[in-house]
């Protein structure tokens, strides 16, 4: 596809619909997206020990992330050099060595080839030690805080100066834990959409849509017994739910969006986030504060804890909540189907209570049986059928336009929580890479 043909579907405030609907177009994402930037592949909690692995993808690409012997962590192409084969089937484990189900090829932790059998049958400059007979690693590997990125493009900027400003989202994940580091923990939330990948990094930081899609999840919030929680487990996402039937006003003038280069983007509260976080006067989260006071001191608690981030995009496959230690992950599958990925964080020196909260957040807003998800996934629906109409070809960005201000960070600022600044910046960004052949 010719610039010229990308240049004309991402104009200043408006998206041409075949964007989310022609296969071509995804087609050549997949190449030039998620075949030339940093795409998030996992925690290194998820690989603790040497022989742990996790598997996932980079677009459509399988790969492992895994920790070889020496503790390097890998990200290899799940692929045996014979004849193909993925290697690895199981989500997550721990292994010695990597075995191929077709001809029994068999792999070390990092991606070496350590045998055949009946070597004798191959030709004599048949190597081991060949790396092409072995699993290949992908181009680049690097992490940020045990948050690791994987990269197919062997040339471009380092994955720090591809998150920026937006590092400063991790810290805030990563701060609120009293020993200064979280793991993954509570296995893998997994579902499906029909409908393209852009929207749910779209959706996240919408700030206009909760009050009407959410509306019914709203009313039952409002009906909930707060009594019901006696512990306080689970309270902290009702409570949240409740704040997606704040009125506009709110979202106009108390929330904001942070977009930055390279697609990032998170949408915040301007204020302090004591309001959402429950139970301040529980016992469990009392020991959470004492924790914190007596490695940070009270004003580096306080500021830490007063961080007002919400859902924060890191283009173009991860987006997270910091305050609420939920991460998901984007692996689009066609043009009109995606997958997601869900896992919780448990904050270490935390109260174990602080866990269950999380795990009771994750139930009742992002898992598949919540009354939160099912409500954006309907929407994701009703789009893909909307857009396969012969009504209007294109679909405006324009909300809040020429609004936005620099925010002193390198990025830019909308005082206005139901912008649309983060797609027009995510759109920057799409365009830039679309029209990058890769090297």
């Amino acid at each position: 596809m010719k610039k010229t043909d990308l240049d004309s579907l991402v104009q200043t405030d408006r998206i041409h619909k075949s964007v989310y609907t022609d296969q071509s177009i995804f087609d050549l994402e997949m190449e030039r997206i998620f075949g030339q930037t940093w795409i998030y592949v996992g925690h290194e909690s998820q690989v603790k020990n040497p022989g742990d692995f996790f598997c996932t993808r980079i677009g459509k690409q399988p790969v492992v992330l895994t920790r070889h012997k020496d503790n390097k962590i890998h990200v290899l192409f799940n692929r045996c050099g014979h004849r193909g084969a993925m290697v690895l089937r199981e989500e997550t484990g721990n292994a010695s060595t990597f075995n191929c189900c077709y001809h029994d090829w068999q792999f070390d932790t990092d991606g070496s080839l350590l045998s055949v059998p009946l070597r004798n049958g191959y030709p004599a400059d048949f190597r081991l030690d060949d790396p092409e007979k072995g699993m290949k690693s992908v181009a680049r590997v690097d992490h940020y805080r045990g948050f690791i990125f994987a990269n197919l493009a062997p040339d471009g900027p380092a994955l720090e100066e591809h998150l920026g400003y937006i590092t400063t989202s991790f810290d805030d994940l990563i701060d609120r834990a009293p020993d200064g580091e979280v793991e993954v923990a509570g296995g893998t939330a997994r579902h499906a959409y029909n409908g393209n990948w852009k929207l749910y990094l779209e959706n996240l930081c919408d700030g206009l849509h909760p009050n009407s899609v959410h509306r019914s999840s709203i009313e039952s919030a409002r009906a909930q017994d707060d009594q019901v929680f006696s512990d306080g487990a689970g309270e902290i996402a009702v409570r949240q739910m409740r704040q997606n039937g704040a009125p506009y006003a709110f979202w106009e003038n108390q929330v904001g969006l942070w977009a930055y280069p390279n697609g990032h983007a998170y949408l915040g509260d301007f204020h302090d986030d004591e309001k959402l976080i429950a139970t301040l006067e529980d016992p469990y989260f009392k020991d959470y504060l004492k924790a914190m006071r007596e490695v940070h001191g009270e004003k580096r608690t306080r500021d830490i804890l007063s961080v007002g981030r919400w859902n924060t995009n890191v283009f173009p496959n991860v987006s997270f909540m910091s305050q609420f230690r939920q991460l998901r992950v984007i692996q689009p599958i066609s043009v009109d189907r995606t997958i997601v990925l869900g896992f919780c964080f448990r904050l270490k020196g935390a109260p174990e209570q602080m866990f269950r909260d999380t795990i009771h957040f994750a139930n009742i807003t992002n898992a598949v049986a919540s009354p939160v998800l099912t409500d954006d996934l309907e929407t994701y629906a009703r789009i893909k059928l909307g857009l396969s109409s012969d009504g209007t070809e294109w679909i405006p960005m324009a909300r809040e336009i020429g609004k936005d201000k620099p925010d002193g960070h390198g990025g830019w600022m909308a005082a206005n929580g139901t912008s649309e600044l983060h797609i027009r910046n995510a759109f920057r960004t799409w365009k830039n890479l679309m029209n990058t052949a890769p090297q």
